[in-house]
C-alpha cells in the first residue's frame, strides 16, 4: 500500500503543476513517472481527496474528458475547465493544439 500511495502523490504533484488554462493527458503524467501505465494515473486521480489538486486539467490522449469525473462527470470537468479558458473542439473533447502542456 505504501508503494501505491507514494505513486498516487507524485501524480498529484504533477497535477498541481498544471497551469490554469492547460491540460495534461494521463499518458504525460505517466510517461513523466517513468511508467507507460496511463491507466494508474487514472486510478490516482479517481481516488485523490484533496480538492486542490487539479484534476479536472487531465484528459486521455485525444483531449476527452472522463465521463467519471467527480460530481456530474464530463459536464463538471467541462465547466471547471471552461471557467479557466480552455476552448473544445466539441462537446467532450479539449482543443489539445492550443492547451496541452508540453
Amino acid at each position: 500500500m505504501l508503494k501505491q500511495n507514494n505513486f498516487f502523490e507524485k501524480v498529484y504533484e504533477i497535477v498541481r503543476k498544471i497551469p490554469k488554462g492547460k491540460v495534461m493527458t494521463y499518458g504525460q503524467i505517466a510517461e513523466k513517472l517513468s511508467t507507460k501505465d496511463a491507466r494508474r494515473v487514472g486510478h490516482a486521480l479517481h481516488a485523490n481527496k484533496d480538492a486542490t489538486t487539479p484534476c479536472h486539467r487531465v484528459v486521455n490522449r485525444e483531449g476527452r474528458l472522463a465521463n467519471s469525473f467527480a460530481f456530474d462527470g464530463a459536464g463538471e470537468q467541462r465547466r471547471r475547465l471552461e471557467a479557466e479558458g480552455v476552448t473544445f473542439k466539441d462537446r467532450l473533447h479539449v482543443d489539445l493544439s492550443r492547451h496541452l502542456l508540453k
